[in-house]
């Protein structure tokens, strides 16, 4: 047994008993949820807000729909403020270990507090998860993966008793598991401190080299590694001759101390090198003979990019990753389907009436809102995201990713929401005479990128606007981290000559929308608006 297949089974056994309660909770989705539902509000009956609700005098889901309200982050900052000034008991009874960032709607970022038992929650999706890929795809036990690793980002300008943001993705694991983990995977989590992304991308990249047996590839947006794999024919000499050498020359200057803790993971490999000098580095399917599968998203606009990716690697089996947000981990790839997580939080899903209903209640083909209930503190929280019913496994429901219901703008990540955009417009237009104005993503631009059109009295280039305009919304960190990785270009300025509003009018009149119905918006989520607005960039 090798290295690896040993890590793996021990991970598996680890797993194993969120694994079989996750399998006999499929077929009793309303008792599990019950219970979770009790057990919230048992615990946090006497927090701030348990009081105010009167948590102590609920007794059934119905009474819990109509003590607590429905809510989003906004009707919770409140809240979060006073954790952040280290108050206890505010939303939940244990501490809050963490608060984690995630793009706001109106903030530019939101903190979520990430507790012990939300903790739990997320690795009772995880295990299920981990068993059935391993149980589905064997080969994948006896190699290393790669799990894409987030660049270090500097938290919001807040002070908090409680730290904000985690140090390393495999944190959200915890204690021995995220020690394991790390144990497995082929790149280390120290790379995130890299001081550029061409840093990060090379000792990344590097890494991947080293490892001939790679077996997995974990990443989020599919347009993450196209763009990591699109920079090996730039750096394929040096690669191989650091490869060859055990050494990295990363561009840019590096800590020595990162440097070590890198290169320490491997020794020089002029078998591997001599092997590599023999490839095409565009063609990254030879690097890796032994590469298995692809977990990442498919869904929404992730569906172009993942054909890309299918097309780079044609061999390698992609699974799509489920539902999982900063928040909640709603549902996972099991099976034959992408379940509720059933086990982890108590969801609630909102039909177009605005009705909400129980995960035993929704029906196939039904698309609902998802709002989630969770042991970090939130309750009856709209997460956003839109889902439709696509069947059940055994009597739980499974769940297919539509779209954000809250006019979000999200074609690889970046998260931009209606209300933050309109916050970025009235910062950066500020001091115009501003007639019409909408965010957009230009899909014709290489890289993608957003286009700002407007008309206006400018009393700066569009060259200058859009560069305040791209800073502004790096505010929002999902943007920030697009831009960083490549996957987004720069910001843009199309000035429209004249009569914006009545183009814009017209052109969703085609569309079919009646023209009293039109309401104007800072941000469309459709792409290419140049055909519309003739104007000059």
């Amino acid at each position: 047994m090798n290295r690896h297949t040993l890590l793996h089974t021990l991970w598996r056994f680890a797993h194993r008993p969120q694994a079989l309660r996750f399998r006999r909770a499929l077929s009793h989705p309303a008792r599990t949820q019950a219970r979770l539902l009790r057990r919230y509000l048992l615990r946090n009956a006497s927090t701030v807000y348990g009081q105010q609700f009167g948590f102590d005098r609920i007794h059934s889901i119905a009474d819990y729909q109509q003590r607590v309200p429905l809510v989003r982050y906004d009707a919770l900052s409140s809240y979060i403020d006073r954790i952040r000034h280290d108050e206890a008991g505010v939303l939940t009874r244990e501490p809050v270990r963490r608060l984690v960032p995630s793009s706001g709607s109106t903030a530019a970022a939101k903190l979520i507090p990430y507790t012990a038992s939300l903790q739990r929650e997320f690795g009772r999706a995880i295990g299920p998860w981990v068993c059935d890929l391993l149980a589905r795809y064997p080969r994948l036990r006896h190699g290393p993966a790669y799990w894409s690793i987030s660049p270090a980002v500097t938290p919001p300008d807040l002070s908090s008793a409680a730290p904000i943001g985690f140090d390393d993705d495999t944190d959200y694991l915890g204690g021995m598991l995220s020690r394991l983990v790390d144990a497995l995977l082929v790149v280390p989590g120290c790379v995130r401190h890299a001081p550029s992304i061409d840093a990060l991308r090379y000792l990344t990249l590097l890494c991947l080299l080293h490892a001939r047996e790679l077996r997995l590839i974990s990443v989020w947006h599919p347009s993450f590694l196209t763009l990591l794999l699109s920079a090996l024919p730039t750096w394929w000499p040096r690669l191989v001759r650091d490869v060859a050498e055990g050494t990295a020359t990363p561009p840019g200057p590096v800590e020595p101390a990162l440097m070590e803790a890198i290169t320490r993971r491997w020794r020089p490999d002029p078998q591997r090198a001599a092997e590599l000098r023999r490839l095409d580095p565009g063609r990254p399917a030879d690097i890796w003979p032994a590469l298995t599968l692809i977990s990442c998203w498919g869904d929404g606009w992730a569906a172009d990019a993942q054909r890309a990716l299918t097309a780079l690697l044609p061999n390698v089996a992609v699974q799509f990753k489920g539902l999982i947000a900063t928040e909640a981990f709603v549902s996972l790839p099991y099976g034959q389907g992408y379940p509720l997580a059933v086990c982890s939080h108590f969801f609630e899903f909102i039909d177009d009436a605005g009705k909400p209903r129980t995960a035993e209640q929704i029906e196939p083909g039904g698309e609902y809102e998802v709002a989630v209930t969770t042991g970090g503190g939130l309750y009856r929280y709209r997460l956003g995201d839109r889902v439709r019913v696509d069947g059940r496994l055994a009597a739980t429901p499974c769940i297919r990713f539509l779209g954000r219901a809250d006019r979000v703008s999200d074609r690889c990540g970046e998260k931009l929401s209606e209300g933050f955009v309109t916050m970025v417009l009235e910062r950066t237009l500020h001091h115009c005479n501003v007639r019409f104005a909408m965010l957009a993503p230009d899909d014709d631009a290489q890289p993608m990128c957003y286009t700002l059109y407007v008309e206006a009295d400018l009393h700066v280039t569009a060259a200058a606007l859009a560069r305040k305009l791209d800073e502004q919304l790096q505010a929002n960190p999902h943007y920030r981290y697009c831009r960083a990785l490549g996957q987004l270009g720069p910001a843009r300025v199309c000035r429209v000559a004249d009569n914006a509003q009545q183009r814009y009018l017209t052109h969703m009149a085609t569309l079919g929308q009646r023209l009293g119905d039109i309401k104007p918006t800072p941000l469309s989520s459709h792409a290419n608006w140049r055909h519309v607005f003739t104007g000059r960039s």
